[in-house]
């Protein structure tokens, strides 16, 4: 009997990410500084075409030089920490964009200099638990209100307008960043609900298929049961030592069923247990197959029921899923025959094609001369509508198989089954 685990599959490689997305976020903050300061120390110097006299005071002094290299050493600093110490990167590049504007001698905050800030602004909101998030969006308002606060205090003036836009764009970073981390964890939310969905799906798949095998399993031994049972009833007065054979195979039908239960909690049991455990450590022994009609076949006949097999084609092992499958579909059936027939003879055929495994069960439908029609104490089964006939058309459809299952025209009733056999088995 299979039970297959429960366990989740392994994990799916993950794709490769684009190459623009590979590329580390202090990177960019790196180049956006470089980039910014190159654009804004143009101001420094009168370009070709430009008048005279702009830029009133703008000259590169010495205290120029050394605020924008301690800017330079900030920015760079904090994107070598951007990925470890977010908080205090972002800090630095704060204070980066604020040498930077004491360089250029200017009123407020440059824009092209406070990108990297920009940058580093979105990542956290983006990517970081909402509370950095929110510390990051304060420490951006504490400079861009405090160096303004502070030049009004000494007396200086500012730039309204430039540090409104310059504000502007890092609330518009900080939006897009927790934009995109909804997003992230809403698709989270989803694949983590798809995930639930296919758990409840294969616990459902399981309990179908437990419940499959326990019907083939019980559903057989009762009829072999009842039939020895009928029998030693009919001769306990008269052939004791019948009556006592008949007894003792309805015990062995007993004992085997109850192994087997056994067999399917030990395994159960086992499901989340070391993958490689091999059967020996669980207490399974070996799935039933083909290769075990013959004993179905003794036992059913020493039950009353003559069961012929006759076998055709290349005789050779199977798919172990394919060689379950065939053998509960005839085990099944023979219950079936046991159980609902009139007779007390059956034959099953097994073609072991290249491709394809057939198998058929057939019963003659004679009457059974010893009792009353047996068929009358069961049609809905035989008619198609019990769990036996749908449990064994589920075991063909989940193989790709054909199966069909009906009163034949010269009498009785007939099941037959078409497997294929995968590519490459042997």
């Amino acid at each position: 009997m299979s039970v297959p685990s429960l366990r989740a599959s392994a994990p799916r490689r993950t794709p490769t990410r684009p190459l623009l997305r590979r590329v580390p976020m202090g990177v960019w903050t790196a180049l956006a500084w470089v980039v910014g300061a190159a654009y804004s120390l143009t101001f420094l110097v009168r370009l070709p075409g430009e008048a005279s006299g702009g830029y009133t005071g703008w000259q590169l002094h010495l205290h120029s030089m050394v605020n924008l290299s301690a800017g330079t050493v900030s920015v760079l600093l904090g994107s070598a920490l951007l990925r470890r110490r977010p908080p205090v990167a972002l800090g630095l590049l704060l204070l980066g964009s604020v040498f930077a504007a004491l360089a250029l001698s200017s009123t407020e905050i440059q824009f092209p200099t406070f990108l990297p800030a920009d940058i580093a602004l979105w990542s956290i909101a983006a990517g970081r638990p909402r509370r950095e998030s929110t510390v990051a969006a304060a420490m951006t308002t504490a400079v861009l209100v405090g160096l303004p606060a502070v030049r009004l205090w000494l007396g200086f003036v500012i730039g309204t307008s430039t540090l409104l836009a310059v504000a502007l764009t890092a609330v518009v970073a900080w939006l897009l960043g927790n934009l995109s981390r909804q997003a992230h964890e809403h698709q989270a939310a989803e694949r983590a609900l798809e995930r639930a969905h296919a758990a409840e799906s294969a616990v459902a798949a399981e309990r179908l298929r437990i419940a499959r095998e326990l019907h083939d399993m019980v559903a057989h031994t009762l009829g072999i049961v009842a039939l020895q049972a009928g029998a030693a009833r009919r001769v306990l007065t008269t052939q004791p030592e019948a009556a006592r054979d008949a007894l003792g195979e309805v015990e062995a039908a007993g004992r085997e069923t109850l192994s087997g239960l056994r067999r399917m909690l030990v395994a159960l049991r086992a499901a989340d247990g070391p993958p490689d455990a091999t059967r020996s450590e669980t207490g399974l022994g070996p799935l039933p197959g083909l290769a075990d009609l013959d004993r179905l076949a003794r036992n059913t006949t020493a039950a009353g029921v003559r069961v012929e097999v006759h076998w055709s084609g290349h005789r050779r092992p199977l798919p172990a899923e394919v060689d379950l499958a065939a053998y509960r579909i005839v085990e099944e059936s023979v219950t079936n025959v046991v159980r609902h027939a009139d007779t007390r003879s059956c034959l099953i055929l097994v073609d072991c094609g290249e491709r394809e495994l057939a198998v058929e069960i057939q019963d003659p439908g004679e009457l059974d001369a010893a009792g009353p029609p047996r068929a009358r104490e069961g049609t809905g089964e035989r008619e198609g509508v019990g769990y036996g006939l749908l449990g064994m058309r589920e075991r063909v459809d989940l193989l790709g198989g054909h199966f069909t299952a009906g009163p034949r025209p010269s009498g009785g009733f007939r099941v037959a089954a078409r497997l294929p056999i995968p590519t490459g088995a042997p």
